[in-house]
């Protein structure tokens, strides 16, 4: 019996006879890719969907959905359109129960990037943070993934980049975009099976203007009166060492802490 194509009810399926030969297929007129696959004994929802790249099909896949009389009709179609939608985002199905033992995961590789690399080479914990922002919450959804998946499909990665870009702003999505390919670049050392091209390389990147937080020649006028202002000369003097050399405010500030610190150890010591 050759494909035909009807309205998919439970009635409409109850009503299909069993295959006395080869099996047929049944199609939904409401959902494309949505059919009844009938066979000798029994009826099976499937769903089937493809994946267009630059105007080729990269691949089709079939899903099965249950078994007629298992699953309604009106359940295996709601499932069906997230099959279809799956697949055509370019998601091969049962992709994540292929996954075999010892194959990383985005989540392995962050972990072992996070306790391997970051943590035993002493990074900054503002560092570790922004790091773990990025991957458990922008990426969340990709964390117990095969890693290779995001290796074999970069356009993975720029869409996700053009999401975040719109949702969180140009500078997130470039930070989590740097974040990822340290990740990925790190778990290849150890993982040789990866596709050896960052998917990171697929991305536009946003551009960035770099922040303007120096002093301009109008601040220092008030920036001497606040300097002039303090009482502690060890603190006035780190603070124009600061200044004359260029360095960030936060290694002055330290420096003059400590230096305030042993003059006054010393004048204890003298008294």
């Amino acid at each position: 019996m050759a494909d035909n194509r009807q309205l998919l009810t439970d009635k409409a399926i109850a009503r299909l006879p069993y295959a006395t030969d080869k099996q047929y297929k049944v199609r939904d007129t409401e959902l494309p890719g949505f059919f009844v696959l009938v066979g000798k004994k029994k009826k099976t929802f499937m769903a089937q969907g493809e994946f267009w790249r630059d105007g080729v099909r990269e691949f089709a896949a079939q899903v099965k959905l249950g078994e007629c009389g298992d699953v309604t009709t009106r359940e295996a179609r709601s499932k069906a359109k997230v099959e279809i939608g799956s697949i055509a985002r370019g998601e091969r199905p049962g992709e994540d129960q292929k996954i075999k033992p010892g194959a990383v995961t985005l989540r392995r590789a962050w972990e072992r990037y996070r306790d391997g690399h970051m943590v035993r080479k002493g990074r900054d914990a503002r560092t570790i943070e922004n790091y773990r922002d990025h991957m458990e919450r922008l990426f969340e959804d990709w964390l117990d993934k095969p890693l290779a998946r995001l290796g074999r499909q970069p356009k993975l990665v720029a869409e996700r980049h053009d999401k975040i870009s719109r949702e969180n702003g140009p500078y997130i999505a470039n930070g989590a975009m740097r974040s990822l390919r340290a990740v990925y670049n790190h778990a290849r050392k150890t993982n040789l099976d990866l596709p050896p091209i960052n998917p990171v390389t697929a991305i536009d990147w946003n551009t960035e203007q770099r922040r303007d937080t120096g002093m301009g020649t109008g601040d220092m006028a008030s920036w001497f009166a606040e300097l002039t202002a303090l009482t502690n000369p060890i603190r006035r003097e780190f603070h124009l060492m600061t200044l004359l050399s260029g360095s960030r405010p936060t290694c002055g500030s330290s420096i003059s802490t400590s230096a305030a610190g042993c003059c006054t150890s010393r004048s204890r010591r003298a008294a």
